[in-house]
């Protein structure tokens, strides 16, 4: 898998730059830098041994996963951007040394993204992945609790997709007669709403 060109500058980590690259080789990942941050891009078949040698190694040790989120770039640079639709962006610590870094890997499928899950290297992992699985619906292959944890349990689609309606797909209330919660289609239709402005006759000539 091809990974999305981006321009490339020159790190202001150099020193994090020569592990990486001296671990990984040119060919198997892409860094960038920008506003004094690192990001690292790999693809999908290197992800975990990317993301346990920046773990393990040596002048690396990224030891805390700070964050792990879902990217949909369907719309992205209004609707200009060609390349896979999904990403997982994680974000890591090392404690250790004191520097952090940037991982981002694409999922190869857009009809259904799937990526190993990374419990077994951070198991905080965990609850981030659930997390962008429900907004996302991206699959954590070998997850061991894959479940939502933000929508409810009849929840119906993934609302962080870029083509997931305002309103959702249904919505639910309590039902008297049957005395409990009940799911059914949207009752809001769809419309455009354009603010009114008003303003003083002479607005803006003193």
């Amino acid at each position: 898998m091809n990974l999305p060109s981006h321009p490339i500058s020159v790190p202001l980590l150099p020193s994090l730059e020569q592990a990486i690259v001296s671990r990984f080789g040119a060919q198997n990942i892409r860094l960038t830098e920008a506003l004094g941050e690192v990001t690292l891009s790999v693809s999908p078949e290197f992800y975990l041994p990317a993301l346990t040698a920046l773990r393990d190694l040596p002048g690396l040790r990224f030891d805390t996963l700070i964050d792990l989120c879902g990217v949909d770039y369907s719309d992205y640079r209004m609707g200009h951007y060609e390349g896979p639709r999904f990403a997982v962006v994680l974000h890591l610590l090392s404690v250790e040394l004191n520097q952090r870094i940037r991982v981002k890997v694409f999922a190869s499928d857009d009809d259904f993204p799937r990526l190993p899950t990374t419990v077994q290297i951070w198991p905080a992992a965990g609850w981030y992945e659930r997390e962008a699985f429900d907004l996302f619906g991206i699959v954590f292959e070998g997850h061991p609790d894959l479940r939502r944890i933000l929508t409810d349990y009849g929840f119906v689609g993934h609302p962080f997709r870029k083509d997931f309606p305002t309103s959702g797909y249904v919505e639910m209330r309590y039902d008297p007669e049957q005395g409990r919660v009940v799911y059914q289609p949207v009752t809001i239709e769809p419309r455009e709403i354009t603010p009114r402005v008003i303003r003083e006759d002479h607005y803006g000539r003193n």
